[in-house]
């Protein structure tokens, strides 16, 4: 296992570069999961194919969002006791995230196959897409587990400050998925179903490989079977700090549901082509991404640390860093995002559609440098609960209302993806407001401590 990463001291670029580079690799990869399904399903299967397969992995993108979000309170605890020098705490904190999260597995895999047909009509799944949105949710929906798997194995991970095995599963799971969406959706012809049971079949054989390799490796710390229980003390700190930050990314993923949703009435192409758009966009949110999950674990272990200067400095570093490559993205997705969506697509209707929703996340790129830097270090702080606040108010406030009054009087694509930008704003007026206020709070009891 890679030695325990200590931000508490010395340079601040290059060990944050070189621990925010194999999560972007992981996320690039993570990310491609659902476009080769849609890049395969493009190419050799039909249009309504593309429909199910985009509405479905919509539906399980923010399924895994939340489960990962969740787990961010492991890797915020973990981080803050190793910052603060308790890593003897680290494994009862591990015990307990797995039985937390393998109950919460075997709820999901028993639930969403039940619920497919449901949530595909929540979707408004367009009706000859309606079947094979239904197949992809349900066979996903039994692979719960191994997704959940997959996101605690990775929060503990960077919790320790270890973000290169995080990279290797996520590796293994990507080779796997599209050597099987390659044999059963160009081979066997079975279309969505295929790149379901392909994305299912590739996350069950990284998990199991995975945990033989971390099998062979000694943790930092003594951890044995006897930590598998819940600790009530640890359970309430990973649900302080996780509940916030999984309902946040829960609700903020409805959000995007919703307009998905809105955009379904519009017709087959435009559901392509808007699903075609969120693969891309699922790429080029990658580096700002990244960089807010490894601020958490920055932020967390200089917070415990007691090192609130060093911590303000690596977010005005991250700022920096994330908006060059930002600026890379917008050009790529407001000038060229035809190019973009060409690669999961061969209809010229569905790329044009695709294009025309993408040119609003490209505006978005540039925003999201500033807020996704801002909400890792608020989460590195243990601020879940503003995060929450903000992301939920952006949401149901701005990007929903946007999104729908533009589908009423203009009907068009780009129109109706600015809620996405519209919303980022706001809430990056928001952090701005909220560090004040802390940096305020901060001075008031400096002064406070000063002798007489």
């Amino acid at each position: 296992m890679e030695q325990i990463r200590d931000f508490t001291k010395g340079p601040i670029l290059k060990p944050l570069l070189a621990f925010s580079m194999p999560i972007l690799l992981a996320l690039f990869l993570q990310a491609l999961y659902g476009a080769v399904d849609l890049l395969v399903v493009g190419k050799y299967a039909q249009a309504q194919d593309v429909s199910g397969v985009a509405v479905g992995s919509q539906i399980m993108q923010t399924i895994t969002g939340l489960v990962s979000s969740f787990a961010m309170g492991t890797t915020v605890l973990l981080g803050q006791k190793i910052g603060a020098g308790k890593k003897e705490e680290g494994g009862r904190i591990i015990g307990t995230s797995v039985v937390i999260f393998f109950l919460v597995g075997a709820m999901l895999t028993a639930l969403i196959p039940l619920l497919s047909a449901a949530l595909a009509k929540a979707m408004h799944a367009p009706k000859e897409a309606f079947a094979e949105t239904r197949k992809y949710i349900a066979i996903c929906g039994f692979g719960s587990v191994m997704i959940v798997a997959y996101n605690v194995l990775g929060s503990i991970m960077r919790g320790l400050g270890d973000s290169k095995t995080p990279l290797m599963t996520v590796a293994i799971a990507s080779v796997c998925n599209i050597a099987g969406d390659l044999l059963l959706v160009k081979g066997l012809g079975m279309g969505a179903a295929g790149a379901a049971i392909a994305t299912v079949a590739s996350q069950t054989i990284s998990v199991l490989i995975s945990l033989l390799i971390l099998k062979q490796r000694t943790l930092p710390f003594a951890f044995s079977r006897r930590d598998i229980h819940i600790e009530r003390q640890i359970l309430r700190r990973i649900v302080r700090f996780g509940t916030p930050i999984a309902l946040q990314d829960l609700l903020v993923g409805l959000s995007f549901l919703v307009i998905l949703a809105i955009v379904n009435t519009l017709g087959l192409t435009a559901s392509a082509g808007v699903g075609v758009a969120e693969k891309v966009c699922a790429f080029i949110m990658l580096i700002p991404a990244a960089f807010m999950q490894a601020m958490s674990a920055y932020v967390a272990q200089n917070h415990g640390a007691g090192e609130k200067e060093r911590s303000e400095r690596g977010l005005r570093i991250a700022i920096l860093v994330s908006t060059a490559f930002g600026a890379v993205m917008f050009w790529a997705a407001f000038f060229h995002g035809d190019l973009l969506c060409g690669i999961f697509a061969r209809d010229r209707d569905v790329i044009a559609a695709g294009f025309d929703y993408l040119r609003a996340y490209g505006i978005d790129c540039l925003l999201t440098c500033f807020l996704f830097c801002f909400i890792g270090f608020f989460n590195g702080l243990g601020e879940t609960g503003f995060v929450m606040a903000q992301g939920i108010a952006a949401a149901f406030l701005i990007r929903i209302p946007v999104a729908w009054w533009m589908s009423q009087t203009t009907g068009r694509l780009f129109f109706i993806g600015l809620g996405v930008p519209c919303a980022t704003v706001a809430q990056i007026i928001a952090c701005f407001v909220f560090y004040a206020q802390i940096r305020k709070k901060e001075k008031g009891n400096e002064s406070a401590k000063k002798p007489l």
